[in-house]
This record gives structure tokens, C-alpha cells and sequence, in this order.
């Protein structure tokens, strides 16, 4: 067993490193405070050290920029535009951290928890993530077809009946008639359909809205649903779907249905599957579809752009479903809440080939098949690929973004985003709470990626570094 010790953050405004033994203390958003770092543990016992690397319960290890050949510097740079974001341009608060081999190099929180009062973001903040769950969703899918408990090209039927025969709405040729015909789906869907967002199904946008909207199925938000998630799958495959299978990417429904294969093929609800076969393995101890109430009051607001622009509170945790019920609908696609760290221990997970800490989740060669393009033509044109959960980048030019050829990641509803970037050996998390998008902050993420690119200064991938 490899007993190096863990690092921990501190905040340490005189700069000094605190003596070892001394209690350690949560960071907070505080402009322009450094973060040290110690390793020494008097008087821990070998037991408990085994044990919290083992569960890794304890904070990630860390890392000065220098050491992983980034740029304190040009990292403080980032600090300074997503502040002036808080400041200047009224964005909510945001928490960020960035990994590299390994290790984290930054972890900060900017502005204030609720935009109505002055307490500042903590690093621990609750985050809803929506579809940053579809990853791990699909991670479990994966995890299944390692244990031989299915192949992504058997069709869903094999484990949820109802999708034998399923059937397609298809609009009449003259746009301006209305209604649309019924065609049977020319073949069963797949599992990787699912996985691959081409399976036909929306979320609940198609020629057939309205029988949508009759059923009560419609939109991506699920968590306030007074129904299982098996319930709701069944009752989606007797509605019409939007494409034959295979022939487009419509993106929709297709990770819930697999978070309800999940609870058929192992037995267990889907909570219990994220919490027992990856959250607690990985110890992501903050991820949830339903938050404790005790840890509600590090659940963030959500805000939204109004007719004006201007932002205000969607949804207050005191009220939230994610919170207060009906807690019955375990959404797959977009169900869970989350920490930027304990996110970040995910996504270091598939960096790191599917092991974490000593715990693996998956194969390297699984990894590998959920991060390359299996979509084609049907994702972006063929310029961006999409794998088994998250876009690949195919193409630097292309993406016209910073990165590398390799790069994965996706994102969720209320403006968080992630990417892993094998070749850089980085991963990048930025979470804050706003939907719908005001027009002043649109460009935050597109500038989030830019400052943490620019603040390597040794490229992992080129040669001679």
C-alpha cells in the first residue's frame, strides 16, 4: 500500500506555513489569499492513515502551479477576471478548481453565497449539477458491462420490455400542415444508443409535444416528479419518439432510462448504486439526488436572467425539491447535486484510466472507449465528437478552443462545466448556479477555459517537456 501522505489546503493570510497538529481550516473566498500546504501528522495512527486513503474521505492532494508547471501568476489572472465577474458584472458566486497530474493547484470561490446577503462563497458549496450527472450515469452503465452483466449493443428491451417496439413522430412534408404520422422505429434501440444521445429521443420537444406535455413528461427537470424513475421510463416508451434509431443526435431522455437500466441490471436503486459503487468509493461525500436537510444550508441559490436581464432567485434551498421532496425520481440525466471537489474526484478517476486512490472504478480500456468519438457525423457535423457521455475533441483547430486532441468533458443547465485533458493531465471544474444565461455573462465559461490553458507554462504534450 502507498502511504504518502495527502496535502491539505490551508488559508493562511501571513504566508507561513502552520505548524503541524495545528487544526486544520476550510478556505474561503478571501481576494488575493495565498493557499499553503503541509504533510505532517503527528500521533496519526497507521490504521486511520490506511483508512482515510483508502476511502479517500480526506481533501485531494495538492500541489504549488510550479511544481505541475503552471504559473501562480497567470493563475492569479483567473482569480482576478472571475472576481471582477462577482463585482462588476453581478454574476452569483463560483467555485473553481483545477488539477494537474494528480494534484490540485487551484481552489477558489468567488463572490457571495446569496447574492441578497454578504456571506462569501465557500469552497464547499452544494452545486445543482443537472447534466453533469449523465457522466457518472454512464459511468455506472459501464461499470456493468465490466462485471458481464450486459453489452452496449444489446437493445434495451433485453432489460426494460416496454422498449420492444417503439415508434417515431413524424412530421408531414407541407410545413404548414399540422399533426404528424406514426411509423414504427425500423429497429429495437441500443444501449449505446443511449449512451450516444442517438437513440431518437428528446425531451419531449418533437412532433409530439403535446402527448408529451398530456403524459407529464416534458423538460429535463425530473426531481419534482411524485413518481420512481422506472415509473416514468415506462410510461416514455409508450410516447412517440423524434428519429429512427441511429440516424440523429437529439439530445433527451436517454440517460434517464439508462439510470433506470442501472436499477434493473444491478438490483439496486440508482442512489444506492452512486452512492455504494462510485460516490463512496471515490468519497464524493457531498454528491446526491436528494440533499440531506442538514446539509442544506451549503446549498446554493439558483438565479435566472429575467425580462430585463437582470438576475434574480429562481429557486431558494429553503424551498427546493432537491431537498424537500418528493425525493422519489432519481434522474440520471440530470438529478444530482455536488461539490466542484467532490467532482473533481470523479473526473480524476477517468484521468487517472478509472482508479482513484486505490479504488477502481474501471478498466483504462473502458475509459478509453467512453472518451472516443462514436457519434460521427451526427454530433456537430463530425467536427466535435461525442463518446459514451461527454464531447471529445477530435480537431484543435476546429474546436477553436484551448486544449488538446483527446479533451472530454460536458456540462450542466445551470452554467457548470467541466473538462479532462488526458495529454495536459488536466482537469477543470467551474460551478456556479445561473439559468437562463444573462447575455453579460455568457462568455464566462469560454473565458474560464482561456485563463487555465494560458497559465501552463510546461506543456505535458509537446515533446521535450
Amino acid at each position: 500500500m502507498n502511504l504518502r501522505l495527502p496535502f491539505f489546503f490551508l488559508r493562511e493570510a501571513t504566508g507561513k506555513e502552520r505548524p503541524a497538529g495545528r487544526k486544520r481550516k476550510v478556505p474561503g473566498q478571501v481576494p488575493g489569499v495565498k493557499f499553503r500546504v503541509f504533510t505532517r501528522f503527528p500521533g496519526l495512527s497507521l490504521l486511520a492513515l490506511a483508512f482515510s486513503l483508502s476511502a479517500w474521505s480526506a481533501s485531494l492532494p495538492a500541489a504549488r502551479p510550479s511544481e505541475v508547471g503552471l504559473s501562480a501568476s497567470r493563475l492569479e489572472r483567473l482569480g482576478q477576471v472571475l472576481q471582477d465577474y462577482c463585482d462588476q458584472k453581478g454574476a452569483p458566486g463560483m467555485v473553481v478548481l483545477v488539477a494537474r497530474n494528480g494534484r490540485v493547484v487551484y481552489h477558489r470561490a468567488f463572490g457571495k453565497f446569496r447574492l441578497d446577503r454578504q456571506d462569501p462563497m465557500p469552497l464547499n458549496a452544494i452545486f445543482r449539477i443537472a447534466s453533469q450527472s449523465k457522466a457518472v450515469t454512464s459511468v455506472a452503465v459501464m461499470m456493468l458491462m465490466e462485471e458481464g452483466k450486459l453489452l452496449l449493443d444489446d437493445p434495451v428491451s433485453k432489460y426494460i420490455p416496454e422498449f420492444k417496439e417503439t415508434f417515431v413522430a413524424v412530421r408531414a412534408e407541407n410545413k404548414e400542415a399540422r399533426g404528424y404520422s406514426l411509423v414504427p422505429a425500423r429497429r429495437q434501440i441500443t444501449i449505446r444508443d443511449l449512451l450516444t444521445h442517438t437513440a431518437g429521443i428528446s425531451y419531449g420537444d418533437g412532433p409530439a409535444r403535446e402527448e408529451y406535455l398530456k403524459a407529464g413528461i416534458h423538460g429535463w427537470f425530473l426531481s419534482d416528479k411524485d413518481m420512481t424513475i422506472g415509473e416514468l421510463v415506462r410510461k416514455l416508451a409508450r410516447l412517440p419518439f423524434d428519429a429512427q434509431p441511429g440516424e440523429q443526435f437529439i439530445y433527451g431522455y436517454n440517460t434517464d432510462i439508462l439510470g433506470y437500466l442501472v436499477e434493473v441490471v444491478s438490483g439496486m436503486t440508482l442512489t444506492e448504486f452512486v452512492e455504494k459503487r462510485i460516490a463512496g468509493p471515490l468519497g464524493m461525500k457531498d454528491t446526491h439526488f436528494f440533499l440531506p436537510e442538514s446539509k442544506v444550508s451549503r446549498f446554493t441559490p439558483s438565479y435566472g436572467s429575467d425580462e430585463n436581464g437582470q438576475l434574480r432567485m429562481t429557486e431558494d434551498p429553503a424551498k427546493s425539491p432537491y431537498v424537500y421532496g418528493p425525493g422519489k425520481c432519481y434522474s440520471g440525466g440530470a438529478g444530482l447535486v455536488s461539490t466542484a471537489e467532490d467532482y473533481a474526484r470523479f473526473l480524476l478517476m477517468l484521468q487517472n484510466g478509472g482508479e482513484l486512490g486505490g479504488s477502481r472504478l474501471l478498466s483504462p480500456k473502458s475509459v478509453e472507449l467512453m472518451t472516443a468519438d462514436q457519434a460521427g457525423q451526427l454530433y456537430s457535423g463530425g467536427k466535435t465528437g461525442f463518446g459514451l457521455g461527454f464531447w471529445v475533441t477530435k480537431s484543435l483547430g476546429v474546436s477553436g478552443l484551448p486544449g488538446s486532441v483527446g479533451s472530454f468533458g460536458w456540462g450542466g443547465a445551470y452554467f457548470t462545466t467541466y473538462w479532462v485533458d488526458p495529454a495536459e493531465k488536466l482537469v477543470a471544474v467551474f460551478m456556479t448556479q445561473v439559468l437562463p444565461v444573462p447575455a453579460g455573462l455568457a462568455d464566462l465559461q469560454n473565458k474560464f477555459r482561456t485563463l487555465v490553458y494560458q497559465a501552463i507554462e510546461r506543456s505535458y504534450s509537446q515533446k521535450g517537456n
